[in-house]
């Protein structure tokens, strides 16, 4: 591997890595709705502004989120809405796993 070909699938891994903490996840999925501040992502976590701020700071690291501040407050949203678009494919392999163990158990 060299390369452009290298830095693309390093890029992709990057993306992947900010996506694969859960909570980072349930942040990209709450965005999927449209754009929140971080006091409305804090509350349903009964996380401190601090945790949910390292969290969101990874996620647009990687390009995933963009923020806007507005007076105090900053406002984020997913900069391609799409990279949500493979989360069906994630659950049918969660899925295909459940009942190759279920099938253990027949």
């Amino acid at each position: 591997m060299k390369g452009k070909q290298k830095a693309l699938i390093e890029a992709k891994a990057k993306v992947l890595k900010a996506l694969g903490h859960p909570t980072r996840l349930w942040l990209a999925e709450q965005l999927a709705d449209g754009e929140k501040c971080v006091c409305e992502l804090a509350e349903p976590l009964e996380a401190d502004f601090s945790t949910i701020s390292k969290h969101l700071s990874v996620l647009k690291e990687a390009g995933v989120i963009a923020g806007q501040k507005r007076g105090k407050m900053v406002y984020y949203r997913l900069k391609v809405p799409c990279i949500l678009k493979y989360m069906p494919c994630v659950e049918a392999v969660i899925e295909a796993g459940i009942k190759e163990q279920a099938e253990l158990l027949e």
